[in-house]
């Protein structure tokens, strides 16, 4: 889809969310403040003293509105200043007390408007919906946001990873549904052979939005399943295409190498394909070397199937 195409689905987006939250409404609910009013409020509430111009720049407003605004809640008598320690042709802005107790209200109704919100929701639902407003978030405002976590596997993820698994590898590689369902078997047995302190999986989370995910698992003869002593395997790497170029994608295959020294393996293997560039990268710089390769049919492709090991 072109930019021009897409750029109607996100103007029918705002039209849609702006009309769902109510910013279009001259005040906001039970209150006699406009929106711009009450987020002045709120910016004043937690990150005050504030200068006329940090908040022009903070709420990207035009700095004649904004005087107006300050005006209008000055006469209010909700706002209190102070000198600018460096800047004597600034004034500072706070609430005052009687700013304060105007906006308690503001502030406990906004957050039970929005739990109202929520509240048809089921859980996986909400997930879902938090999850995309923090995605949102990081593609327009990639220096603004949350940190990311390596966390261990959680209830629900292993389903996240088969179906990411199969939609990012169909859409980048073309590879056909044998291989969702060859990684809805490794998640099962991950399941089945679990070994606590020898075995893992862990994925990098912002927030409540999942960003890539990784296993450490005990390597094993695929024909007969029976392990291979002192051997681990890295499986199921993935980052989701707008987390990429972040470090996360190093930093899940540190983990590995780190737990797996901690477990007593002796070296890690893994499998991948040559088409994967940014992975084979990562691999090289943990020090894993390329020991095999084939040409093989698989999943629909002619692909080149890799065999890395890492000495520990």
């Amino acid at each position: 889809m072109n930019t021009s195409a897409l750029a109607q689905d996100v103007r029918a987006f705002n039209r849609f969310y702006t009309r769902r939250i109510g910013v279009l409404a001259p005040t906001l609910s039970g209150s006699d403040f406009s929106l711009p009013e009450a987020r002045v409020l709120w910016e004043l509430a937690h990150h005050a003293p504030l200068s006329a111009a940090a908040l022009s720049k903070r709420l990207q407003l035009d700095a004649g509105y904004l005087s107006r605004l300050l005006r209008s809640l000055k006469a209010r008598g909700l706002l209190a200043g102070q000198a600018h320690p460096s800047d004597g042709r600034q004034t500072l802005l706070k609430l005052n007390p009687a700013g304060k107790k105007a906006f308690a209200p503001l502030d406990r109704d906004s957050q039970a408007e929005t739990e109202a919100l929520l509240a048809p929701l089921s859980a996986p639902q909400r997930e879902a919906l938090v999850g995309a407003m923090s995605s949102i978030q990081a593609l327009l405002e990639p220096d603004v946001q949350s940190p990311v976590e390596l966390r261990p596997q959680q209830p629900g993820d292993l389903g996240w990873i088969i179906e990411r698994h199969g939609a990012v590898y169909a859409a980048e590689y073309g590879l056909d549904a044998r291989f969702e369902a060859l990684v809805a078997r490794i998640c099962a047995d991950f399941v089945d052979r679990f070994k606590p302190g020898r075995e893992s999986c862990w994925i990098a989370a912002r927030g409540p939005e999942r960003l890539g995910s990784v296993m450490l698992v005990q390597a094993r003869d695929e024909a007969s399943g029976h392990a291979h002593p002192g051997v681990a395997q890295l499986r199921l790497l993935l980052l989701q295409p707008h987390a990429r170029g972040l470090g996360v994608g190093k930093r899940l295959v540190r983990q590995c190498t780190d737990f797996s020294r901690a477990a007593g393996y002796r070296r890690i293997v893994l499998w991948t394909q040559n088409a994967l560039t940014s992975a084979r990268a990562i691999y090289a710089a943990e020090g894993y070397r390329l020991v095999s390769s084939e040409a093989v049919k698989s999943f629909g492709q002619a692909v080149v199937s890799e065999r890395w090991e890492l000495k520990l």
